[in-house]
């Protein structure tokens, strides 16, 4: 009972500094708020070294990777580490039934075998500049929020576009604390990233759902690929003329290993957090959104899996879909529980009540912040009449692929419906349609999705609100009798959308009215008007509650003065520090901080597909041929931090006292899947690869020694 007292008291924010383990900051900050704390934990780098403008720091070699991930510069030649599950699409993309490289890896034993990527983005961080003051200084508490926002979007597209004038960068300015805050974000993006390693996904994606969010974990999960630009060093599109990038900063990898209670810090881009979320918003969270995400995935897993283990081919294709479905669909279900579980719901209210008595206290706050948490429960009340349907559209009608793809159609449509249509912008818009059907054929199956699409408007038919439905449901449900099988089976036989040949023959000669009797292109119509219609109900409540967490935010800030406060996540650059830590998860279990190949050999399962082994990890493991990656005769494979992390993490540096690479991190683990929303110190984990596994599965398993020496030159070659 103790125990739990003291982790709600964490939670709660009731202690007057928090622990050095909580808390994605900006980095921009490390001298002011957390350089004193990260010294005393073991730190041996200056705050400078972390972060500067005016030099090269860690953070020139932290990218934000692709559009979810993080990744770090490890060598003088632009190669970069991030996660397996990271590079997956890529490595997807390049796979075939004739050369499956999610099935037998990659290696590119020299520059000319490595593989271009085509949207593929490496981001870096140029500057952070603070620029509330600028923002805020137009800003009066008589705007409405629309007006609020409105002008806020004016000024900072004033600020972005005097950041980048006369520079070859990108600028944006983010949101802080619910619109208390505005800061800069000068970018400098690198388009031509090559694939040049990765494991077989049977050592990178061991365990795969099983194991997923999970503890002790044996996954090696890791790729590499490399950044290119124009010889002049500048950014540029894939060109054969192209050389390694020359960054400003790169991280060594250290082989001398982690132990309990080395210090340990990640710099990446997390993200979405909500630790300033009301008890409002968990229990929508709890009691909605979380069950109906998981039950809408369960369904559409479930018919992609039954179809891949059919078929490689669909295998192949539906690989990266599948992963990225299951990810949150697992996810979910665990904050679900572990909001529950750790009663966050309570925990909130009582946040709420010592706000509500603070806030009386004084008549300039009631003037001031009154108001906050109606203008949130009122917001919320109405938000709840329309959740379910606004996650069936965007789980279940955009989980029919032929139909999300339809979208794309809409602009053509669009242009086509007037009296005279632009020819210049038809034949642009038809280009782009090109390419964009060229992307989504190569890993399209047409069995697969007319099992989707019967099954989510099952789906969506039985648990939307009848009245929130667009009239189209009705017509479908007659045609069918319910029978929604029949129903798709009717729709791709009527479609030109499913059939590339049919989609070309229909873009070499564009027709408006081709395009309205198309029963796939007429349902997207149909339900994403529905949609917008009610989020046009919604758009009061949003601005309602927008207004009701920025005071609500404000006011617990003012209300602890000494209380250090971090940011939510909003996929900007952070630093999380802390240690390399274990745990105990229950009562009478603990788990250690590390795990080893011994474990990987204790969980295979030849007839899982998770848990298969390759013969030559087995071999090595027989042979203790684990080179001078092995400590004690043993070779680590995972290990933890009780570092703070989230989605966009994944791949991100962990980092040792001296600023050397020790580790990727790849999850949190299940105990503390709430932790979006509140942490949980005593449980909360990163699950990191060591990099010691990374360098042996490089070196012992691939023999790509091109790389190993790239990354560390001295290695002993036994």
């Amino acid at each position: 009972m103790k125990r739990l007292l003291i982790i709600a008291l964490l939670i709660l924010g009731m202690f007057p500094v928090l622990r050095a383990d909580e808390g994605m900051w900006l980095p921009l900050f490390v001298s002011r708020l957390n350089y004193v704390d990260m010294q005393k934990m073991g730190l041996h780098l200056t705050a400078e070294e972390i972060y500067s403008i005016n030099h090269s720091s860690m953070k020139d070699a932290i990218i934000q990777f692709g559009n979810g991930c993080t990744a770090e510069v490890v060598s003088a030649e632009g190669l970069v580490l991030t996660n397996h599950h990271c590079g997956y699409g890529s490595i997807q993309s390049h796979s075939s039934v004739e050369h499956d490289y999610l099935t037998d890896g990659f290696w590119a034993m020299n520059k000319n075998e490595e593989l271009s990527n085509p949207g593929l983005t490496a981001k870096f961080l140029v500057r952070i500049e603070d620029v509330s003051a600028r923002v805020l200084h137009e800003i009066t508490s008589s705007m409405t929020e629309k007006e609020r926002s409105d002008k806020v979007f004016a000024i900072a597209k004033k600020i972005q576009d005097e950041a980048i004038k006369g520079t070859h960068y990108e600028a944006n300015v983010r949101s802080f604390f619910n619109g208390n805050e505005y800061y800069l974000f000068v970018y400098e993006i690198f388009k031509d990233v090559r694939l040049v390693g990765a494991p077989p996904s049977s050592i990178g994606k061991f365990g795969a759902d099983t194991d997923n969010w999970m503890w002790p974990r044996h996954t090696c999960d890791f790729s590499m690929f490399r950044i290119y630009t124009a010889p002049d060093g500048t950014p540029a599109e894939y060109s054969k003329a192209n050389v390694p990038l020359k960054p400003k900063q790169f991280l060594p990898v250290s082989l001398n290993g982690v132990h309990k209670d080395d210090f340990a810090m990640i710099m990446g881009y997390p993200g979405t957090t909500d630790r300033y979320l009301t008890s409002y918003g968990v229990k929508l969270a709890v009691d909605q959104t979380g069950p109906t995400i998981v039950s809408i995935r369960a369904k559409k897993l479930d018919i992609m899996r039954q179809d891949m283990d059919a078929d490689a081919a669909v295998r192949i294709k539906y690989a990266s879909k599948y992963a990225g479905i299951a990810n949150y669909w697992k996810f979910f279900i665990g904050q679900t529980k572990g909001l529950k579980r750790l009663d966050v719901y309570d925990q909130k209210k009582q946040i709420e009540a010592n706000f509500t008595q603070w806030v009386n206290e004084d008549q300039g706050r009631k003037e001031k912040y009154g108001e906050a948490l109606s203008d949130i429960s009122q917001a919320y009340a109405e938000l709840e009449k329309y959740n379910i349907s606004r996650i069936y559209f965007s789980e279940a009608i955009r989980g029919m692929e032929v139909v999300a793809f339809s979208r794309n159609f809409e602009n053509l449509y669009n242009e086509l419906k007037n009296k005279t249509p632009d020819q210049a912008k038809v034949a642009d818009l038809v280009k782009k349609l090109h390419e964009t059907a060229d992307k989504f054929f190569k890993d399209y199956n047409e069995s697969t999705d007319r099992k989707l699409m019967a099954a989510m408007l099952e789906m969506y038919y039985k648990n939307v609100p009848s009245d929130q439905q667009p009239a189209q449901m009705a017509d479908i449900v007659k045609r069918c009798n319910d029978d929604f099988g029949k129903y798709a089976e009717w729709t791709f036989k009527k479609t030109f959308l499913a059939c590339p040949v049919m989609v070309n023959v229909f873009l070499d000669k564009p027709s408006l009215k081709t395009l309205e009797k198309d029963p796939v292109f007429s349902l997207w119509l149909a339900f994403s008007a529905n949609n917008k219609k009610f989020s046009d109900i919604s758009d009061k409540a949003n601005e309602q509650l927008d207004r009701g967490n920025r005071l609500f935010v404000a006011g617990l800030r003012e209300m602890q003065p000494e209380k250090k406060f971090y940011p939510n996540a909003n996929s900007t650059m952070r630093l999380t520090y802390g240690q390399v830590l274990d745990y105990y998860p229950a009562d009478a279990v603990h788990y250690d901080y590390k795990t080893t190949l011994k474990g990987v050999m204790e969980k295979e399962d030849s007839t899982n597909w998770e848990f298969v082994v390759p013969a030559k990890l087995k071999q090595l493991y027989k042979t203790k041929d684990f080179g001078p990656y092995a400590e004690n005769g043993e070779l680590m494979t995972c290990f933890l931090t009780n570092n703070d992390i989230t989605g966009g993490n994944s791949g991100s540096p962990v980092i040792n006292a001296d600023g050397q690479l020790i580790g990727l991190a790849f999850d949190g683990n299940w105990e503390a899947m709430s932790g979006n929303i509140a942490f949980e110190p005593a449980l909360q984990r990163t699950i990191c690869v060591d990099i010691r596994y990374v360098m042996f599965i490089i070196d012992k398993y691939a023999g790509a020694r091109n790389l190993v020496d790239e990354l560390v030159p001295k290695v002993n070659q036994n």
